[in-house]
């Protein structure tokens, strides 16, 4: 069962909740020239033609040749204003004391350090700002996990510089990583250098999405710079402050085969190490794997690699595991009798299973499969760090919140965790996501709800930004009182 130092809280990422895209110097990310969609409806990324027209393509596409991102008069922003967290921390942060949370997991907002991301020194009142935030944790007896990067690559560094597809943006990390470590120590003491790093090339093919050779030379190109940077960030970590214990985070997904034909049972297991294993080990281990090779070659994939790169790989070995798990996913070389499409999903439905309406299937077994298999893998400390369901919340005439379902959710993944401690896994820690409700990464919608807590703000921006505790957030502080025996 769950130890008495078992680090149970919640999870936010600064771009869906922090909102004050740009005040006190912070500069913009993609996320602030993105849109809102839906389920069925993109998010766009919008920007205006070499000849000043305004456009706008699905988030992810590139942008036509001679364009620049744009924020557009006619287009609704909704990281924006987030949920207004830079305003409203301490309020929020006394709400996750009231749950009895040990652990919130948030992240640094890189161009509210570095609003460019190349400047030589960071913006103070930044600097200041998280500070202000660890320092509320710690009078509420909270330990900070603090992602470095979470999806919030400065607009600047991919307008000028290309990205993650330039080698410079290595240097350009390691001096926002080192601050981090720098300014905070004794402040923070548990990091994950990038979010979901694995997204990169996973999400290329996942679902049936057909990727050609460049992208796939772009994908794994980037995956390498970010290795290396991650690598660099846990040397410096160490160098810092030797009790800092920093992580790799996967986004997790369990694969399963549609049959049992041989074809399917290989496809399944190309899909682990292709998936999830190749961010794993080289982050875990030190190096990339034996069937990297094969990956590479699949799409005649050519990368810059030099011999001190592999060198510090070797050397920023990470100290443990975190991923998210919302869902399992079923691989297949035959045509699926039903299927399954929604947000990042598509492909064959598993009969034995449910699914949320944005289209996820529930699965906690899945889980308990995720952490046994991994665990024996690397064999270090594991953190579940993003688990939940996102789901519509109706306000009942008195301000009730009745949102059982979110409970039964949670319960049946906490019990899956519990099974996979008794098995032996080193598991230390449960963040679930969206502890408060924030804007969604994958439509930018509010009305897919993840939280504990209510906040009143709709798809369109409007509301009173006032939190309310759901039925949820009651049952969540039984459980962290009672170490997962309350369910």
């Amino acid at each position: 069962m769950f130890s008495e130092s078992f680090l149970w809280g919640g999870a936010i990422a600064a771009n869906q909740a922090e909102g004050a895209w740009n005040v006190d110097g912070r500069g913009p990310a993609k996320t602030d020239v993105t849109t809102g969609g839906s389920v069925k409806e993109p998010r766009y990324v919008t920007y205006v033609d070499k000849d000043g027209n305004p456009g706008k393509v699905a988030h992810g596409r590139p942008l036509p040749e001679g364009a620049s991102y744009a924020i557009l008069e006619d287009c609704y922003y909704p990281n924006h204003d987030g949920i207004d967290f830079y305003h409203r921390y301490k309020e929020d942060i006394a709400l996750f004391a009231g749950m009895g949370f040990k652990m919130f997991r948030m992240s640094i907002s890189w161009s509210r350090l570095y609003p460019h991301g190349d400047e030589e020194t960071p913006n103070e009142k930044g600097v200041e700002f998280y500070r202000n935030v660890f320092k509320e944790c710690q009078k509420y007896g909270i330990e900070p996990l603090v992602t470095i990067w979470h999806f919030d690559t400065p607009l600047y560094l991919e307008e000028n510089y290309g990205g993650w597809n330039n080698r410079r943006l290595i240097g350009f990390y390691e001096r926002f990583a080192r601050t981090c470590f720098t300014e905070y120590k004794g402040l923070v003491k548990y990091w994950l250098t990038f979010n979901e790093i694995n997204n990169t090339v996973m999400m290329l093919d996942l679902f049936g999405n057909e990727a050609g050779d460049a992208e796939y030379q772009a994908g794994y190109q980037q995956l390498h710079y970010q290795f290396v940077a991650s690598a660099r960030a846990v040397q410096i970590g160490h160098e810092t402050d030797p009790d800092n214990m920093i992580g790799c985070m996967i986004c997790g997904i369990t694969f399963y085969p549609g049959t049992c034909d041989p074809e399917d049972i290989l496809l399944n297991r190309h899909s682990w190490e292709r998936g999830i294993f190749y961010c794993g080990d080289v982050q875990c281990k030190g190096k990339y794997p034996t069937f990297a090779k094969r990956l590479w070659a699949e799409h005649k994939v050519n990368l810059d690699i030099t011999e001190q790169d592999l060198k510090e790989l070797k050397n920023g070995c990470v100290d443990m595991y975190t991923f998210s798990y919302y869902m399992s996913s079923v691989v297949s070389t035959h045509k699926a009798q039903e299927t399954v499409s929604g947000n990042f999903t598509a492909g064959a439905k598993n009969p034995y299973l449910q699914y949320s309406d944005w289209g996820w299937a529930f699965d906690p077994k899945g889980l308990r499969y995720y952490l046994e298999m991994i665990y024996d893998r690397y064999e270090k400390p594991i953190m579940v760090v993003e688990n939940g369901l996102g789901a519509y919340d109706k306000i009942e005439e008195d301000g009730s919140i009745h949102d059982s379902y979110r409970i039964d959710y949670h319960r049946e993944h906490i019990k899956e965790m519990a099974n996979a401690i008794d098995n032996g896994v080193d598991l230390i820690g449960y963040t679930t996501w969206g502890c408060i409700d924030l804007v969604s990464a994958g439509t930018g919608e509010m009305r897919k709800r993840y939280g504990f807590i209510y906040v009143d703000k709709d798809d369109e921006g409007n509301g009173t930004y006032d939190r309310r505790k759901k039925d949820s957030y009651y049952w969540y502080k039984k459980v962290i009182e009672s170490r997962g025996t309350e369910l």
